[in-house]
């Protein structure tokens, strides 16, 4: 009997042991040095984990604003999320760094990563027509911006993509109102290609998508 209770004693000292471990590795950490948020936002994107990374960077966010390294920690998260094809988290750090840090030298690169990251997130020109609506105006602003950019042939390609797939969808539309026997609306959506910096017949349809090889 005295063996039992010594067993069962032991057992629940066992259990206050562990649940005092688990509760110490739960501890949320705080008041640590910019270096060692900016080391575990580089460890957790090493390891894949953003989810992670997002949460080391509001804490490194909220203890060290004007920290050296946080401009840095931006643009490495903003690149984390494109590679990992998270395009709306990736903009929200672009649009962090343009906000915070953005200077003329800075900005057309910025404004080229964000158009990047717009143009890559159209998997489906159906589901996606405003994104895709988006992306040709701010690809058409880039340009007007800066004409002599080093990017600039990019932009062109990817302006070139997105009007051909606009082309196609308001043609597509188009023809589909005419097998169901409505013309007028068939005319409204061939009127949308007028202007158009490409025609129909300079048109191939892509194998893969509107992205293509650009970026590949």
């Amino acid at each position: 009997m005295l063996n039992l209770t010594r067993g069962i004693l032991g057992l629940v000292l066992l259990v206050f042991v562990l649940a005092g471990c688990g509760k110490h590795d739960d501890v949320e950490e705080f008041n640590k040095p910019a270096d060692y948020w900016y080391k575990k936002i580089a460890s957790s994107i090493t390891n894949n984990n953003l989810d992670k990374a997002d949460t080391y960077y509001i804490s490194l966010k909220s203890e060290h604003a004007h920290s050296p390294l946080m401009p840095i920690a931006v643009m490495l998260l903003a690149q984390a999320h494109i590679d990992a094809e998270e395009y709306l988290l990736a903009n929200y750090y672009l649009d962090e760094y343009n906000k915070r840090y953005g200077e003329s030298g800075s900005r057309e690169y910025i404004d080229f990563m964000k158009l990047k990251a717009s143009f890559l997130a159209i998997k489906d020109v159906y589901k996606d027509q405003k994104l895709i609506m988006d992306s040709i105006s701010e690809a058409q602003t880039y340009i007007d911006r800066y004409p002599g950019s080093e990017y600039a042939p990019l932009v062109n390609t990817m302006l070139v993509r997105l009007s051909m797939s606009q082309y196609l969808l308001n043609e597509n539309i188009a023809a589909l109102y005419e097998r169901i026997g409505k013309p007028e609306a068939a005319k409204i959506y061939r009127a949308k290609n007028r202007g158009s910096a490409v025609e129909l017949g300079d048109i191939t349809p892509p194998k893969k998508s509107i992205v293509g090889k650009i970026f590949d």
